[in-house]
């Protein structure tokens, strides 16, 4: 699984687990409901420093974000 696809699938299911929407993730991170979006769809991908704010709103490491599944 290429790595766009993997942060996409990572973000989604963490933030589902938090139990949280894109709009509530959107507003910890700091940026906009719809990149949001648009990154758990594998649309986009992530600058460094947006991986990080999502990692620290979602309280993991920016690495879980990207690790692949086993």
């Amino acid at each position: 699984m290429e790595i766009r696809k993997t942060f996409a699938s990572n973000l989604r299911l963490m933030r589902q687990t938090k139990g949280l929407s894109q709009e509530e993730l959107a507003h910890r991170a700091e940026i906009d409901r719809t990149y949001v979006s648009s990154l758990e769809r594998g649309i986009y991908s992530p600058s460094i420093d947006v991986l990080e704010k999502l990692a620290s709103a979602l309280g993991v490491s920016p690495g879980e974000l990207i690790r692949p599944h086993e």
